[in-house]
């Protein structure tokens, strides 16, 4: 599975470790991906999102019903 944010699309970001000797080498920081299960009262039914940290606190910010009406509208299936 791809580390990828379904609420947000926040993909892993690329880059370098240097070392003490300034030797570098590639690496990724991956998103703190979560499987998290939503009871979605519009559609009637639990969705189950892979999500960030950062999605699962937009979610509870603007609400489930929002989140997931846009990530319908974007073409996505849950």
């Amino acid at each position: 599975m791809s580390a990828v944010c379904q609420v947000l699309g926040t993909k892993p970001g690329f880059g370098n470790s240097v070392s003490h000797s300034h030797r570098r080498t590639k690496r990724r920081w991956n998103p703190n991906i979560q499987k998290k299960r939503y009871w979605v009262p519009s559609l009637g039914r639990h969705v189950t999102l892979r999500v960030s940290t950062k999605g699962i606190k937009t979610i509870d910010r603007r609400g489930i019903d929002v989140v997931v009406a846009e990530i319908l509208a974007r073409g996505e299936k849950v």
